[in-house]
C-alpha cells in the first residue's frame, strides 16, 4: 500500500510504557511473509473498478488484509469490523488512520467474502501460496501423509428456516455422534505443508477421498487405519508408492506386539499432518462452520491452510528475506 503521512489518530510515541504485543508481533511477521501483490492479482480480475455510482470501492489489498484478519482471529463480518475500531495493531496492520478514513464496514466485508466465495478463489490463493513457498525452496517431496478431521455445524433447527443444513451429515467416532463436515488434507512429510484439501459432508469415509489427496510422484503414503486396505487406489494415482498407512486390530485377531511397534513407528512420520489442524482449528478457532453449505465453507478451509503453510514457514522466510 502507499506511504501516508499519518495523522495524530495513529501516531504513537506519547505512551511511556508501550509494549509490542504477541498479536502486533505475529501481525508483523504475517505481513512480511504474504505474497501480496500476487494474491491481490487473482482478485483484482474479478473485483469492482472505481467510478460509477455510490462509494468508492475498497482497494483489494486492504480487504485482503481484513479477509484474513477474519481467519486468524475467527471473526465474523461484523465482529471484524468492531475489532478493527478498537484494535489499533489491526488498524495498522490492515492500513487504516482513523482520523482521515473509516473502517470497512460489515456489508463490503461480506460482499467482498461473497464475490471470493463465487468465483472460488480461496483454491486458487492456496496454490498461489504454495507456489510461492516452492519458490522460496519449501517444495513438495515424495512422501504424502494423509488425513480427516471433523468441523462441526449447527444441529439445531431453531433458526430461520426451521431445519438443518441439508449439505451437512452426521457421523459417528468411536462412541460420539457429530454433526458437520469434514476437511481432507494431504500434508508433505518432509515440510508438514498441506498440498491438497477436499471437503465433504461428515458422512463420507476419509478413505474416499484418497486420490484426490496425492499428487501423483510418491513413493511412500502415510495414513491412520482408516485407511487400511487402499493399496489399489494408492496404486492408481501413485504407481510407485509404497503403502505406510498403520494396519489395525480385528475382532479376535489382535495386533502382535511386532505389528504395534511398526505402527508405532508411522505414527512418528505421520504426527505432522496433526500440525497443520491444530493451527487452523486450535489457534485460529475453526472447529465450527461459519456459513451454510460445503462450498463456502471450502472456500474458507483452502484459505486457512494456504495462511497456515505461510505460518509455519514464517520464520525461514524471514531469514530468507533478511539473507
Amino acid at each position: 500500500m502507499a506511504n501516508k503521512q499519518i495523522t495524530l489518530a495513529t501516531g504513537t510515541g506519547f505512551e511511556r510504557y508501550a509494549k509490542k504485543t504477541r498479536r502486533a508481533q505475529f501481525l508483523d511477521e504475517m505481513n512480511e511473509v504474504i505474497p501480496w501483490r500476487r494474491l491481490c492479482k487473482i482478485v483484482e480480475r474479478y473485483y469492482p473498478a472505481e467510478g460509477g455510482v455510490g462509494r468508492p470501492p475498497v482497494g483489494v489489498e486492504r480487504m485482503l488484509r481484513v479477509y484474513f484478519l477474519q481467519h486468524w482471529f475467527n471473526l465474523s463480518d461484523p465482529a471484524v469490523e468492531e475489532a478493527l475500531y478498537e484494535s489499533n495493531s489491526m488498524r495498522g496492520f490492515v492500513g487504516i488512520d482513523l482520523g482521515r478514513e473509516r473502517v470497512p464496514d460489515e456489508t463490503t466485508v461480506c460482499k467482498f467474502r461473497h464475490l471470493l466465495e463465487k468465483h472460488r478463489l480461496g483454491k486458487r490463493i492456496f496454490k498461489a501460496i504454495n507456489s510461492h513457498l516452492a519458490k522460496a525452496g519449501m517444495t513438495v517431496g515424495r512422501g504424502t501423509i494423509v488425513d480427516a478431521t471433523i468441523i462441526h455445524a449447527p444441529s439445531s433447527t431453531k433458526n430461520k428456516d426451521e431445519k438443518r443444513d441439508p449439505e451437512m451429515h452426521s457421523t459417528r467416532k468411536g462412541n460420539q455422534w457429530y454433526f458437520g463436515m469434514k476437511a481432507h488434507i494431504g500434508v508433505d512429510s518432509k515440510t508438514g505443508l498441506v498440498h491438497s484439501l477436499v471437503a465433504t459432508a461428515a458422512n463420507v469415509h476419509d478413505s474416499q477421498p484418497l486420490p484426490d489427496l496425492l499428487h501423483g510422484s510418491e513413493t511412500r503414503v502415510w495414513g491412520d487405519s482408516a485407511y487400511m486396505g487402499q493399496k489399489a487406489a494408492i496404486e492408481k494415482r501413485a504407481p510407485n508408492a509404497r503403502d505406510f498407512t498403520n494396519k489395525r486390530a480385528r475382532r479376535n485377531h489382535p495386533l502382535s506386539d511386532a505389528e504395534k511397534e511398526v505402527n508405532r513407528t508411522k505414527s512418528r512420520v505421520r504426527a505432522k499432518v496433526e500440525h497443520p489442524f491444530c493451527v487452523v482449528k486450535r489457534l485460529w478457532g475453526f472447529t465450527k462452520v461459519r456459513y451454510r453449505g460445503i462450498a463456502k465453507n471450502a472456500n474458507r478451509l483452502f484459505v486457512a491452510f494456504g495462511l497456515s503453510n505461510l505460518f509455519v514457514s514464517r520464520n525461514k522466510l524471514l531469514r530468507l528475506q533478511g539473507a
